[in-house]
């Protein structure tokens, strides 16, 4: 392909609104076809300065217009199964922001449908698999320099809720990117997960269980915790340790710059999921438009995405009951193999 690839960004919010800002002026091969969010002039905010691209409300308009060769999702969550399923009725290849589909059913169905089809087209948008912090993690695991890893201890933590959160959204939306991060670090699946409720924060809003401890199992015996602390107050914060036969390994410590002054020095802390993992998005959206432009599709797949739905629905069972449920996952299909 010599052309720049024209994309459909479904969804001008926050995310939606960076990643066009990222194809336009960060991506190379490239450019902003389309754009579709129900506040049309949210959209044309988003848009504003970059030329050819035309404006709808509706999701199956943007990705009928003229140009639109690939597709990138971020819309809310519950928008996604239509528009994955509408994108593979037209072949056209999409990298779909986490969750997938927030409901497991939703996204064994979007697998099924592209089992069906018989290859992929999805790209699940885990961009902390283009971390080069955790890129370095998961070669060092995946050498044996250090033997079998035993445990990952993860942290998760914002400087305050959006309105509306929910106690169960610190497990299905904050922790998702652990889940996924667990399973590529580790290779294995998790098959159990107990959330524990330390008493809650005070600068949590009231009914919000904050912060959260999860522990989750693998198919192979080792264990992940994760602290999610989504009120924190300071900043934005992700960190993992591997603790293995021979030795531990940890990211996390070092991504900020240290600001000395008359007095003293401090360190500062990114405020936002956006300035910490600023480079892996960009990684994460420049390898998709390289593959799709090679006629492949690459990273994080759609049963890469169901497994994280599934786990995180059983993660939320834990937390309503208190005790350990196991996660029961679909036969995998052989595209993902």
């Amino acid at each position: 392909m010599s052309e720049l690839l024209g994309v459909a960004v479904l969804g001008a919010g926050h995310m939606g609104a960076d990643h066009v800002r990222r194809i336009d002026r960060v991506v190379n091969g490239a450019r902003v076809a389309a754009v579709a969010d129900p506040d049309t002039g949210r959209a044309k905010d988003a848009v504003a300065g970059i030329d050819g691209v035309s404006v709808h409300a509706e999701v199956a308009a943007a990705l009928d217009a003229p140009g639109v060769q690939a597709v990138l999702i971020a819309s809310p969550g519950p928008a996604h199964e239509e528009a994955l399923l509408a994108a593979f009725d037209r072949g056209l290849p999409v990298l779909c922001e986490k969750p997938m589909v927030p409901e497991s059913a939703g996204a064994l169905r979007v697998v099924e449908a592209e089992a069906k089809l018989g290859r992929r087209l999805v790209q699940v948008g885990f961009m902390r698999r283009y971390d080069a912090e955790y890129q370095r993690l998961k070669s060092l695991l995946d050498s044996r320099r250090l033997g079998r890893p035993l445990m990952l201890h993860c942290t998760h933590r914002n400087v305050s809720s959006p309105p509306g959160f929910t106690s169960a959204m610190l497990v299905n939306s904050s922790v998702s990117h652990e889940i996924d991060v667990a399973r590529w670090l580790l290779d294995q699946e998790l098959t159990a997960v107990t959330v524990l409720r330390p008493r809650p924060s005070a600068g949590a809003p009231e009914g919000l269980v904050d912060p959260q401890f999860v522990v989750f199992e693998t198919a192979e015996g080792a264990l992940v915790d994760v602290e999610v602390f989504v009120n924190s107050g300071f900043g934005y914060q992700v960190r993992c340790e591997a603790v293995c036969e021979s030795g531990s390994a940890r990211i996390g410590d070092e991504h900020t710059m240290v600001v000395t002054t008359a007095g003293g020095a401090r360190e500062e802390v990114a405020q936002d999921y956006l300035v910490r993992f600023a480079d892996a998005y960009d990684r994460e959206v420049q390898a998709w438009v390289d593959a799709t432009r090679r006629g492949k599709v690459t990273g994080p797949s759609a049963w890469d995405g169901y497994a994280a739905s599934a786990v995180a629905e059983a993660g939320v069972r834990a937390l309503e009951s208190g005790g350990r449920v196991t996660v029961e996952l679909a036969p995998r299909p052989d595209l993902y193999a």
